[in-house]
C-alpha cells in the first residue's frame, strides 16, 4: 500500500521560509516522479513543482519560480519543497503526489496516482 505523508507546514510571516517534506512508502521511490500541488480555500488545486525520477526534469509554476526549490532524496524515500520569500498568496494546503515511471505531463494533477493527506501552510503577519 502506497503512503505519502507530508510534514513541515505551519504559520510563517511574509518573506520568511518553510521547508515541506513528504515521506513515501510502498512504492519504488527511485523510479517515481514526484510533485507538489496546493489548494487555497475556494480555489482549484494548482501545480507548484515537480521532479521526475532521476531528476531528469524539474518544473515550477511561474508563481513560485525563483522562490521555491523541489528536491528528492532517494536514499530516504523523501521529497522536499524549500519555500523562501513566501507571500500571503502562498497560503494553501500543500499536497505531495507520486506517479511511477513517467516523464510526461508532470504539471497535471490527473497524471498522479498517489496523494498525501496535505499539510497547511499559512503566510500571515
Amino acid at each position: 500500500q502506497v503512503q505519502l505523508v507530508e510534514s513541515g507546514g505551519g504559520l510563517v510571516q511574509p518573506g520568511g521560509s518553510l521547508r515541506l517534506s513528504c515521506a513515501a512508502s510502498g512504492l519504488t521511490f527511485s523510479t517515481s516522479s514526484l510533485a507538489w500541488f496546493r489548494q487555497a480555500p475556494g480555489k482549484d488545486r494548482e501545480f507548484v513543482a515537480a521532479i521526475s525520477y532521476s531528476s531528469i526534469r524539474i518544473y515550477y509554476a511561474d508563481s513560485v519560480k525563483g522562490r521555491f526549490t523541489i528536491s528528492r532524496d532517494n536514499g530516504k524515500n523523501s521529497v522536499h519543497l524549500q519555500m523562501n520569500s513566501v507571500k500571503p498568496e502562498d497560503t494553501a494546503v500543500y499536497y505531495c503526489a507520486a506517479v511511477r515511471w513517467t516523464l510526461d505531463r508532470l504539471r497535471t494533477a490527473d497524471n498522479y496516482n498517489y496523494w498525501g493527506q496535505g499539510t497547511q501552510v499559512t503566510v500571515s503577519s
